[in-house]
């Protein structure tokens, strides 16, 4: 700033102003101040300007899995409710890897971002007593702790895993097969849970667990194997913990006599992916509210910024069932 100032001849104050309160430096002065400023490559450190106010305009989301439609929702709700508080966001992806995952958050700590939003991996990081995260206030999104006093944005999987196998059993499915895994993941755990129980108040259903390795379309032509090692009629309903899953179990049945889906096998997804829609199938699947949620923890963290005394709060939003053709075949129609 002092070889802008000195470049531009005003003070390095009407510098700070140009850059920081426009509309106190009259426009002849600014344009000159902009102008040196572009001759000289000039690039203001905000983190240095952080550390000198002791406040940050930047907050750290770290990403799950970015391949995946749902966390870039979450990703574009964080965003809007951050640029509404004139601050900005910096995103990273841990790309489904624990050791990427807290690199990640340690950059950010040591970046000395004002917050940081968390979609963890469900692994031992996330429920163990002590993050790589000390001094930076945090929220966790889609992951609610039993381990951390963090105030968190979930969503109600039981409820989800409920609404997919409600939805076979009012087309009439009776013997329904969940695909998903592995259950260790408390998501996919909550999903199976809700659907096991709707099932469970049917009378003449029945409810069988296929579980995965994983949730992605390779896990889904995998589990097709044994669905078709079962035979035609095993199962009319299927409900899949993804719709990853799904895609990748029903490109493989569609394939084979007697497992027409939806004709012979209805089956559902779960994330709205935008690939589920996209799909040579469109698949019925229960939708999170990503963006909503992003905005949820948005706000939570910008109060904690706000207010550090504030007490930690967890909000559950309920998610909705998108019927597709997957299981209405020809009654669905495109929107």
């Amino acid at each position: 700033m002092t070889d802008v100032a000195r470049h531009a001849g005003v003070a390095v104050g009407t510098v700070s102003n140009t850059l920081n309160n426009p509309e106190k430096v009259a426009d002849a002065t600014r344009r000159r101040v902009l102008a040196s400023i572009a001759e000289l490559g000039f690039v203001r450190n905000d983190a240095a300007r952080s550390l000198a106010a002791g406040s940050s305009s930047t907050i750290g989301l770290v990403i799950a899995d970015l391949g995946n439609s749902y966390f870039v929702d979450i990703a574009r709700g964080a965003d809007d409710a951050v640029r509404r508080r004139r601050m900005n966001v910096l995103i990273a992806n841990s790309d489904v890897d624990m050791d990427r995952e807290r690199r990640n958050l340690e950059l950010f700590e040591q970046a000395r971002v004002a917050g940081i939003i968390m979609a963890p991996l469900d692994t031992p990081l996330a429920r163990s007593q002590v993050l790589p995260i000390r001094a930076t206030p945090t929220v966790f999104v889609n992951f609610e702790s039993d381990v951390h006093k963090l105030s968190a944005v979930a969503v109600d999987e039981r409820h989800g895993g409920a609404l997919a196998a409600g939805h076979l059993l009012q087309l009439g499915r009776r013997r329904i097969l969940f695909v998903g895994g592995p259950m260790l993941l408390s998501a996919v755990r909550g999903r199976r849970e809700g659907a096991e129980a709707e099932v469970a108040g049917c009378a003449d259903a029945t409810f069988e667990v296929l579980e995965t390795q994983g949730v992605n379309i390779r896990h889904g032509r995998d589990a097709s194997r044994e669905v078709l090692r079962r035979g035609p009629g095993a199962y009319d309903g299927i409900v899949c913990a993804s719709d990853l899953l799904a895609i990748g179990l029903t490109q493989a049945l569609t394939e084979t006599a007697g497992f027409r889906v939806p004709d012979d096998i209805a089956v559902t997804g779960y994330d709205n992916n935008h690939f589920a829609s996209e799909s040579s199938l469109p698949i019925t699947t229960v939708s999170q509210p990503g963006e909503e949620m992003g905005r949820v923890a948005a706000d939570l963290l910008l109060e904690q910024i706000a207010d550090p005394s504030t007490p930690p709060r967890t909000v559950v939003l309920p998610p909705r069932l998108i019927p597709r053709r997957s299981t209405l075949g020809d009654l669905w129609r495109r929107d």
